[in-house]
């Protein structure tokens, strides 16, 4: 009996060797996406010294920084007030001289009505409301079917969540991604969309809705690491797209409280 063959997706050939940076809509600049959005500079000036033309970033939030986003998110004093998108793209592309933009708006069905001024290769989502989930995929959807063979369609689709000391990171590709060959491995080249696979788990979450005053308070919802440790093993798993060329598992859940992380399998 010959055994199976270990389970891999090879990573769309045009991120590989793009003639372009490839472009990357970052939805929420919070606790996950103000960490994540540093992960991704790092990630553009390693592409650089690869001779890859890096990673284009676009970061989409509508909600004002306050007191209480200190220290679980990368704000400071003096940022008060203003939106979280464009000080933190004022604040990278000082740091690593890029031109990424901020868009202080939601990324939803609302907002993106023109689909072609707002694709991209790859978007990550940090929400923490069900409905942002659905209406990003639902989006991603329908610019899939309104530009389903072009060199800039959109391939992937990453999502973070958390609640207090748990977290998931989920890879989906949108739509099917061409694989070579192989005879060491079995090719995959779908991976299922998050608000399909755990649409269950998704509406059963119990929501915050209200706002934090202080600090204090915002880590009675959310540990004050949960948010770091998703945003840098999301970004270890996003680098190894472009690196290695190919992904062994799509994903993982953490859990804070006994420091131990589950690979999702292909």
């Amino acid at each position: 009996m010959k055994p199976e063959k270990p389970k891999v997706h090879f990573t769309d050939k045009y991120l590989l060797q793009p003639t372009n940076p490839v472009m990357v809509n970052l939805i929420g600049a919070g606790g996950t996406g103000s960490q994540l959005l540093t992960a991704l500079g790092r990630i553009n000036l390693s592409l650089n010294a690869l001779q890859h033309p890096g990673i284009f970033v676009r970061v989409f939030d509508d909600d004002i920084i306050t007191a209480a986003n200190k220290g679980r998110q990368l704000f400071a004093d003096s940022e008060i007030g203003l939106p979280k998108a464009a000080a933190l793209i004022n604040r990278v592309n000082r740091f690593f001289g890029t031109d990424w933009k901020a868009y202080t708006m939601p990324f939803n069905r609302s907002t993106i009505t023109n689909l072609n001024e707002y694709r991209a290769h790859i978007t990550i989502s940090c929400v923490d409301k069900v409905q942002a989930r659905f209406d990003i995929a639902a989006v991603l959807q329908k610019m899939a079917k309104s530009n389903n063979h072009k060199r800039d369609r959109i391939r992937y689709w990453m999502d973070f969540g958390n609640s207090r000391f748990t977290g998931q990171v989920l890879l989906a590709t949108i739509g099917k991604i061409e694989q070579p060959p192989s005879k060491n491995f079995e090719t995959v080249d779908s991976l299922p969309l998050p608000t399909v696979e755990f649409k269950d788990l998704f509406v059963a979450a119990k929501e915050d809705k209200a706002p934090s005053c202080s600090l204090a308070e915002a880590l009675t919802q959310q540990d004050l690491f949960i948010n770091s440790s998703l945003a840098n093993l999301g970004g270890s798993l996003l680098w190894n797209l472009f690196s290695q060329g190919m992904i062994e598992c799509r994903g993982f859940f953490m859990n804070l409280k006994n420091f131990r992380t589950t690979p999702l399998s292909l």
